[in-house]
């Protein structure tokens, strides 16, 4: 852990590098079972076929009780998606003084960058990421000055799909929780009038191989603020939800699927009906580099976002929740170490 000169930034270790896991990396504290990664304790979330004549209803059952769920046959070629994979593992295994070319700095989004979660802990986590939002040209060109065209293309494309799959989703779900097409229309305008930047970010992320994996965490646990966010998994095991009844629980992703988990703007819309599931990414005993590649669907940064309250047997819904610029929750949600969804609780 560095940081650059004259500036406050922290920039990513060479993870690739290490021999032994430095001190900055080391969480104190960590159970047992959380290393474990048993078939018969794993947890498999609802699978939701985007093609079943029930969707609305199960994506709906799915958001309620799980706040998460897997979809299928959600029309995401997986050519595409191995394609978009492998151009991130090209990125990734650049060295890291190429990849520091397109260092993510402060008032930007995109670029090379380290866990967002950082700053609500004290300790790093074993993480690399990319964020890229549009266009990745700028960035790209830093790291490819004489090829990026193709790499670009094939980010942008895997992006385009993503956001039509978002927005047939977030339709169905609006749907679902009763709110009508005018409110719908407000509440899907992704891009800022101000700025004329969408609000849909995809975020890279890496793993690499650890020497002592017991001792580091991938991502920590967090929430994600979003509308949701849709993750595909380059790996089989590590990512972890936490159950109020048997604590963290690993899941057991499907290869075919995407995951959807629902983020707190969301909880907050839904007044509650849905939840914004706790979630971490433990490090498992492995030589090789693992990744994923995680789809942001955010309001615009100029929207109030309130729960949205409708009769039910004739008794008018109390809002749990007070209403938030989405902007200002962002910061609200720093100040409170990541705890944003109880900082509004009314």
């Amino acid at each position: 852990m560095d940081k650059l000169p004259g500036v406050g930034l922290l920039t990513p270790l060479d993870l690739n590098t290490v021999e032994a896991v430095p001190e900055s990396h080391v969480w104190p504290h960590l159970d047992e079972s959380s290393q474990k990664f048993e078939s018969d304790k794993t947890v498999s979330i609802p699978v939701v076929d985007f093609n079943d004549d029930n969707v609305l209803e199960l994506i709906g059952k799915a958001c309620e009780e799980w706040g998460m769920f897997q979809l299928i046959n959600h029309g995401i070629p997986k050519t595409l998606t191995v394609e978009t994979e492998e151009v991130a593992r090209q990125l990734f295994a650049l060295p890291q003084s190429q990849k520091m070319k397109a260092l993510n700095v402060p008032g930007t989004a995109n670029g090379y960058c380290m866990a967002r979660l950082t700053k609500h802990h004290d300790k790093m986590m074993w993480h690399e990421g990319f964020t890229v939002i549009g266009s990745p040209v700028d960035d790209f060109k830093k790291l490819w000055p004489s090829d990026y065209q193709p790499l670009c293309d094939k980010m942008e494309e895997y992006q385009l799909k993503m956001k039509d799959l978002a927005d047939k989703l977030i339709s169905l779900i609006f749907k679902f929780l009763g709110i009508s097409d005018e409110e719908m229309v407000k509440k899907l305008s992704y891009i800022d009038p101000a700025t004329g930047k969408p609000h849909l970010a995809l975020r890279l992320n890496s793993f690499p191989a650890c020497p002592e994996p017991s001792k580091v965490i991938g991502l920590a646990a967090h929430t994600d603020t979003s509308l949701f966010t849709m993750l595909h998994q380059a790996r089989r095991e590590g990512l972890q939800i936490l159950n109020e009844k048997d604590g963290w629980l690993p899941l057991a992703p499907r290869s075919d699927a995407l995951i959807i988990n629902v983020g707190d703007f969301l909880q907050i819309i839904s007044n509650g009906r849905f939840h914004s599931v706790p979630h971490r990414v433990m490090i498992r005993e492995t030589e090789k580099t693992t990744m994923s590649m995680a789809y942001f669907f955010h309001p615009p940064g100029h929207l109030h976002v309130a729960p949205y309250c409708k009769p039910l047997s004739e008794t008018l819904q109390t809002p749990i929740y007070k209403g938030v610029n989405v902007k200002e929750y962002f910061v609200i949600k720093a100040k409170a170490s990541g705890k944003g969804i109880a900082a509004i609780t009314i």
